[in-house]
C-alpha cells in the first residue's frame, strides 16, 4: 500500500484515531474512552519491552507476546476487548498508509467460555418498578425524582435500551400518542421502538411533574449542571432501588435489557424481531437469548419430569 502521508508521532496518531472514533464511527464516549485505555496500556507495555520504536511496523510475535502477558492478569473477555481497540487502530493505520499490513490479521485469541445473560424474572421486574414511588409514598424523595426514575426504569425494561441510548433522549425522540421512542444506537443507527402503556404512562407523570417544578428542556433526563444525566447517576440510583426491592446488587442497566429480551422470547416473540428491536447488526448477537429460554426450559424439565432423572 503507498502511504498516503509521512508517519505521525504516537501522541498525534491517537488523537487522529480519537477524532476518527467521534466524529466518523460516531462510537459512544464509553467504548471510546475503552479503547483509548486499551491503546495508552498497549504503548505502555511497548515502552517496558523497549519496542515504542516499532510501533507503526510491529512482528506479529509481538502481538502474541502481548496476548500471553495479558492472560496472567485479565480475563479472556477483557483481553478481547483490549485487542478490539488495537485492532480498530491498526485497521485506520493502514487506511491512512501508516503500516503496510495488518499486524493482528491473524493473531489468535483465546476462546471465549460462553456465559449465559443475567436477568430478572417478570415479578423481580415488578418489585424494581416499583421501587421509586414506593420511596416516595415514603416522604424519601420527590414526585420529580420518583417519576423521573420510574420512567427510566420503564425504558430499560419496556423499550430494551442501551444507557447510552437512555440518557440522551430528547424529549423530540418520544412519541406519547403513538407509545414509541426513537433512539441512536451503536454506530449512529436510528431506531424506533414501541415501549408499551405502562411505559408511557411513566413518561406522562414524569412530563408533568417536571413541567410544574422546572419546566422541560431539551433532554428527557436532565443532569445538575445542564446536558443530560450521567451513565454514573443512573448506575447509582439503580443500586439504591435493587436494595429497596431486595433485588441483587449486581444488576445493571444492560441486565435489564436482557431481562426484556429473555421475556420477548419466553412470551413467543420472533427472534428476528427481538433482533430488530434491541438494535443488533447480527441475529447471533441475538440468539444468545435463546440459549437462555432454553436452558430455563430444561431446567424446568430435569426438575418435573418423571425420567428425567433417570
Amino acid at each position: 500500500m503507498a502511504r498516503l502521508e509521512p508517519i505521525p508521532s504516537l501522541d498525534e496518531a491517537q488523537l487522529r484515531f480519537d477524532a476518527w472514533l467521534r466524529n466518523e464511527k460516531r462510537m459512544s464516549p464509553y467504548t471510546i474512552r475503552n479503547y483509548l485505555a486499551a491503546m495508552h496500556a498497549f504503548a505502555a507495555w511497548l515502552e517496558q519491552q523497549n519496542l515504542q520504536d516499532t510501533w507503526f511496523s510491529l512482528n506479529p510475535r509481538v502481538l502474541r507476546d502481548y496476548t500471553i502477558t495479558l492472560q496472567t492478569t485479565l480475563s479472556r473477555r477483557t483481553v478481547h476487548n483490549r485487542f478490539s481497540a488495537i485492532k480498530r487502530f491498526f485497521h485506520y493505520a493502514m487506511a491512512q498508509g501508516w503500516v503496510s499490513q495488518h499486524p493482528c490479521a491473524d493473531l489468535m485469541l483465546p476462546k471465549l467460555p460462553r456465559k449465559l445473560p443475567v436477568y430478572l424474572t417478570v415479578n423481580q421486574m415488578k418489585e424494581l418498578l416499583q421501587a421509586p414511588l414506593a420511596l416516595q409514598q415514603n416522604g424519601r424523595i420527590d414526585s420529580v425524582v420518583a417519576w423521573q426514575d420510574r420512567a427510566i426504569l420503564e425504558l430499560f425494561y419496556g423499550g430494551g435500551f442501551r444507557i447510552s441510548e437512555v440518557i440522551q433522549l430528547t424529549w423530540g425522540d418520544v412519541d406519547l400518542h403513538e407509545g414509541v421512542v426513537r433512539v441512536i444506537g451503536k454506530g449512529n443507527k436510528e431506531r424506533w421502538c414501541p415501549v408499551g402503556k405502562l411505559c408511557v404512562h411513566a413518561l406522562q407523570q414524569y412530563r408533568a411533574v417536571r413541567l410544574e417544578r422546572d419546566g422541560l428542556g431539551s433532554f428527557l433526563f436532565p443532569g445538575k449542571r445542564g446536558g443530560h444525566l450521567s451513565a454514573r447517576g443512573v448506575q447509582a440510583r439503580l443500586k439504591r432501588y435493587l436494595r429497596e426491592a431486595g433485588l441483587p446488587a449486581d444488576i445493571s442497566p444492560h441486565k435489564l435489557r436482557h431481562s426484556y429480551a429473555t421475556h420477548l422470547l419466553d412470551a413467543g416473540a420472533d427472534i428476528r424481531v427481538v433482533q430488530e428491536l434491541l438494535g443488533h447488526v447480527s441475529l447471533s448477537t441475538t440468539q444468545i437469548y435463546t440459549h437462555v429460554t432454553l436452558e430455563r426450559l430444561r431446567h424446568a424439565h430435569r426438575q418435573a419430569h418423571p425420567r428425567a432423572q433417570q
